[in-house]
């Protein structure tokens, strides 16, 4: 859920960020630019923004205490041919980022998604156990720690398989601690956008989706 700036799409003038054009502010927010117009990279490019999204549902959400959300591994995404050929496991990165990613809804839920929520550090990550395709990855993330400056977060990472007796069992993967800031708020001073381009309207949809699978006390 951490957009990238990439070069060419604004400046800090004064200290205030201001994108190079339209289209990039559009880009940005997620949102159509105008009326029903598409969004402005289908237009430029004929394809929708890419959707990064590394969890398929929670099963607990505690706004401000606790979320915990699953990821089912299949052959049938792409990268696993890839990493690696003949022996296909969840690449370590992309466990980090279904954490970051489940973390930073909590994060971001706690302050009722007012605030642009951004992974600022990794302060641990290790791994004991390789995830393979038909197990499901559970990302178990606990807030230790959240102000108006940002959040520290402790995460572990789970597998559930089966035993060699076929039966269902949760192992432990690894564990991953994160840091998030409120990027408002960051001690330099820099000024962002307005519009929150972090949980815009595309990924209120998907929260609304995840709300529907399981009761989450939030008012908006």
């Amino acid at each position: 859920m951490t957009p990238a700036l990439p070069m060419g799409c604004g400046n800090f003038l004064g200290g205030r960020y201001e994108p190079a054009n339209d289209f990039v502010k559009q880009c940005l927010s997620g949102e159509p630019a105008s009326g029903k117009s598409p969004h402005p990279l289908l237009a430029a490019t004929g394809h929708h923004p890419m959707r990064w999204i590394w969890i398929d549902r929670f099963e607990l959400f505690e706004p401000g205490r606790r979320a915990v959300a699953i990821k089912n591994v299949s052959m049938a995404e792409d990268y696993l041919h890839d990493h690696f050929p003949g022996f296909p496991v969840m690449p370590a990165s992309l466990l980090i980022e279904g954490m970051a990613q489940t973390s930073g809804i909590l994060v971001g839920a706690a302050r009722e998604f007012r605030e642009k929520v951004i992974l600022a550090k990794i302060g641990r990550a290790g791994f004991s156990r390789l995830v393979r395709p038909g197990e499901q990855i559970v990302y178990d993330a606990t807030i230790e720690r959240v102000n108006e400056m940002g959040a520290s977060i402790s995460g572990k990472i789970r597998a559930r398989a089966c035993d060699t007796g076929g039966q269902p069992v949760e192992l432990a993967v690894g564990e991953v601690d994160l840091m998030f800031s409120h990027i408002d708020r960051n001690m330099g001073g820099m000024k962002f956008p307005d519009f929150n381009f972090v949980f815009n309207s595309q990924f209120m949809s998907l929260f609304e989706t995840y709300r529907r699978q399981i009761e989450v006390p939030l008012d908006r």
